[in-house]
């Protein structure tokens, strides 16, 4: 496979992802608003940006603010109608690549997107636009992997996905958990409860967390089942899990020399999951692993950039 058309794969399922994620959270924020205080929306306000890695605007923002700055500023490179235009640009440079419906869905959703504006989403209520978004992802990983060949242009694809949610995910967490410092993590939530519903809702994690722990909330429950759990989706652990898949299937048919350094460090990082236990990893700093989780995502991403897409041309002929 070309670099450049490996590339396209890749950063194409990323803004995906990304702008999914940012519709979730942004859609629970304006609910929880509704039952939140003044001051305490204003945190968690502060929380949705930094967990968003997008700098706050400036002081005595309000909602209006926050949610035009994140779904429609054409300076933010991470609000959802920037991440859907750059999935479309991305998606343009590989047509060849994908199937035709993958196209068209894409092309249909940007399109939705750059129809509409903030003032028209606001008066006619912001769920339906951001609900629209998260279908229409949802849907696009749906049509592809309903339309492609699970071959080499998916399994990038499912690479791009793996790293953007376990990256994201474990940002999220961290962001959360910084905020309590103080913690109990072996007691039930007696205080900020809608935080800790909250948090598992923006995970899409809130009726599967009840169908294991039922409706007590434990923060080391949370962190065990949002980290550790192998079979939920947006655990971190199940985006390691496809992450080191898609890599192995996808070294299996190249030829590139570095496969090797690549998946050594997704395995090393799957392997932590493997044998990791919550209560040793709240003993020795839940952020501070999380922290950890997140670099070496990044290591994972430079490596793949270094084995498939900026490679140098001597290993291409030698």
């Amino acid at each position: 496979m070309l670099s450049r058309v490996a590339d396209s794969l890749y950063w194409m399922s990323r803004y995906m992802e990304r702008a999914e994620h940012t519709a979730r959270l942004l859609d629970l924020q304006l609910h929880l608003m509704l039952d939140l205080s003044p001051a305490s929306a204003a945190q968690r306000w502060d929380r949705v940006l930094e967990s968003l890695h997008v700098p706050l605007p400036g002081t005595n923002c309000d909602a209006y603010t926050y949610t035009e700055l994140l779904t429609f500023d054409a300076a933010n490179p991470n609000s959802i109608a920037a991440c859907i235009g750059s999935a479309r640009e991305n998606a343009r440079h590989v047509r060849e690549q994908i199937s035709s419906e993958m196209w068209e869905h894409v092309n249909r959703l940007s399109m939705q997107v750059r129809g509409t504006n903030m003032t028209h989403i606001w008066d006619d209520q912001p769920h339906k636009f951001f609900q629209t978004v998260k279908d229409g992802c949802h849907l696009f990983q749906g049509i592809t992997d309903s339309t492609m060949t699970h071959g080499e242009s998916w399994q990038f694809i499912q690479i791009g996905r793996a790293v953007e949610r376990a990256t994201a995910t474990a940002r999220l967490l961290e962001t959360q958990f910084q905020a309590s410092p103080n913690l109990e993590f072996n007691m039930s939530v007696s205080e900020d409860f809608l935080e800790w519903v909250g948090l598992l809702k923006s995970c899409t994690a809130f009726e599967a967390y009840c169908k294991v722990y039922t409706a007590d909330l434990r923060p080391n429950r949370i962190a065990e089942f949002l980290i550790l759990n192998p079979d939920f989706p947006h655990s971190v652990r199940f985006a390691v899990n496809s992450l080191t898949a898609a890599l192995q299937a996808v070294a299996q048919v190249t030829e590139s020399k570095r496969a090797k350094s690549v998946n050594r460090l997704a395995g090393r990082l799957r392997a932590a999951f493997d044998y990791g236990q919550i209560d040793e990893i709240v003993m020795h700093g839940l952020n501070h692993y999380l922290n950890d989780v997140r670099e070496q995502c990044e290591y994972i991403h430079t490596a793949i950039y270094d084995a498939y897409i900026v490679y140098p041309v001597d290993e291409l002929v030698s």
